[in-house]
């Protein structure tokens, strides 16, 4: 067998600043790390090379993951650094069993190990493998699903996950780095332009002035150069009100009073996610205590998760397409789900723009249960505008990406009190729940 000599990383040399990570992963052995760098100080660079070494350490399945598939097509398969150098020339040539899959975005090495770039958007795809490692890139950005999806995997083989994001607000990312801290066994390195120095003092004034002219504000510029959490994420259509429910202290222990009936708040797909919140009112307050979120499951499935919950429910409430009547039954899915003891209200939403506004409206009367409705305020603390790379302009309508349908089903709850606002408390008459469980 002719004797292969190639050195790893390839073509690469890590900078000063990145080295603690090597250090940490390499040496300490740790198996966890978040790096939370500012943009252009060689994120994916470092990773990619990170990458290329371990497959060569042990066999075994490493899965490359950013926030959509044509992400990582764009920005690793396809991608070019400022030198002209390709991310996938890093993985010498030497060491590959073939060329490069492009229709899977995949590498098979001559060893036995094998580099798929992926989305977060169709983690499914990977079901039933068994990766020895993972890179989340832009993992503010990111899906959570697929952390906890990937979680037990890497626990069970030993493996290694790196994530890596510049900040998108107090989101998932920020409760990943906070937790991390606080734990020896990984490494987290949150470096600013000031501590790299790798941008010139020239460069980033302009960029500043460049943002300031587009957006009226530096706020992108702080979160992007020096990575702060606290400045509004840019694009998301409710940044304010979750700053203010949090300053408020509305964001706590939200507790289920027994006496107050629950109604519960849709967001229905069928191939796509399907999202429930669970509220109280209780006088002016709207007490959200719950939040739940399932994908490729039917309603029969959600009856048995309002069931399991042992509430007493009040009104279900959905969006129009309960009404739509399916071809091969000719019934609607609102009577399907009356056949499951689920009897939906159904509200007009209007337009998307309308539904937002009702739900900033509103957003001042809500408290959530921090750690019920965990998932769903992520959601709706990353649902923003669509980016247009082309223009490098916000679009007028929103992203559609996992965020979306837990800010959908909140939209669903502000549309229906945008014209009923009910209030228990001030009855004439006992309330009497309406229930089939």
């Amino acid at each position: 067998m002719k004797e292969i000599n190639v050195t790893i990383p390839y073509k690469y040399s890590a900078r000063e600043y990145q080295k603690p990570f090597w250090v940490a992963m390499n040496i300490k052995k740790l198996l966890r790390a978040v790096l939370v760098w500012h943009r252009r100080s060689g994120k994916d660079k470092t990773l990619v090379n990170f990458v290329a070494a371990k497959t060569q350490e042990r066999v075994g399945a490493y899965y490359y993951i950013f926030p959509t598939y044509n992400q990582g097509r764009k920005i690793l398969w396809e991608g070019v650094d400022k030198s002209g150098v390709k991310f996938l020339d890093h993985f010498p040539k030497e060491l590959l069993k073939k060329k490069p899959n492009d229709t899977e975005m995949k590498l098979e090495f001559t060893n036995g190990s094998i580099v798929r770039v992926i989305g977060s958007d169709d983690i499914d795809s990977i079901v039933g493998t068994n990766p020895v490692g993972c890179v989340f890139s832009e993992y503010s950005l990111q899906d959570p699903k697929a952390w906890d999806f990937m979680r037990p995997i890497l626990a069970e083989n030993g493996g290694w996950a790196v994530f890596n994001f510049t900040p998108r607000g107090e989101n998932h990312g920020y409760q990943l780095l906070e937790m991390a801290k606080d734990d020896p066994t990984w490494f987290t390195q949150v470096l600013t332009v000031d501590d790299t120095k790798a941008i010139s003092v020239e460069v980033l004034d302009q960029e500043r002035k460049e943002i300031m002219l587009k957006d009226g504000n530096d706020a992108l510029y702080q979160q992007e150069y020096y990575c702060s959490f606290k400045v509004p994420i840019a694009g998301a259509y409710y940044a304010s009100q979750i700053m203010k429910a949090t300053a408020d202290k509305r964001i706590t222990c939200v507790p289920y009073e027994a006496s107050v009936p629950v109604d519960t708040w849709w967001d229905l797909g069928i191939d796509d996610s399907m999202t429930i919140w669970f509220s109280q009112t209780v006088g002016k307050e709207i007490r959200f205590i719950d939040y739940y979120e399932t994908s490729g499951e039917g309603l029969v499935h959600c009856a048995g998760v309002l069931r399991d919950k042992k509430y007493v429910y009040g009104t279900h409430t959905g969006p129009h397409d309960l009404e739509v009547r399916e071809l091969s039954s000719g019934k609607s899915r609102k009577e399907t789900a009356r056949n499951f003891g689920i009897d939906f209200q159904v509200v007009p939403l209007g337009s998307v723009q309308d539904g937002i506004d009702a739900a900033r409206n509103i957003f001042s009367r809500c408290w959530f249960d921090e750690k019920k409705c965990q998932r769903g305020l992520n959601a709706l603390k990353s649902y923003h505008k669509e980016y247009d790379e082309k223009n490098k302009a916000y679009r007028t309508h929103p992203e559609h990406d996992w965020s979306s349908h837990g800010a959908d089903g909140f939209r669903t709850f502000a549309s229906a009190y945008k014209d009923k606002v009910r209030s228990w408390a001030s009855q004439s008459e006992p309330y009497k729940p309406y229930y089939k469980y």
